[in-house]
């Protein structure tokens, strides 16, 4: 994983601040200085959570989120995880 400037949608993330600590997530949009992600677990890509970047590990990991549901995330997040392991 690096820390990246190039911020895009459908990134995948990993979370080093605040109770998410550690976790996986795609960027579902950007927003001024902000980034919104979400997992499909506990953030649905209907209710993304608003993140500063500073706190975020980009990796190199894009996908595409046209047609993308909370289960398909949920799962392409666990094989990228497992991938990582």
């Amino acid at each position: 994983m690096k820390t990246a400037v190039n911020v895009s949608k459908g990134l995948i993330v990993k979370a080093t601040a605040g109770r998410e600590s550690g976790r996986l997530f795609v960027i579902t949009e950007t927003e001024n200085q902000y980034c919104m992600i979400a997992d499909g677990k506990s953030r649905k890509l209907s209710f993304p959570k608003r993140k500063n970047p500073r706190h975020l590990l980009f990796t190199e990991k894009c996908v595409d989120l046209n047609n993308m549901t909370d289960r398909k995330l949920k799962k392409i997040l666990s094989q990228y995880s497992e991938e990582l392991t």
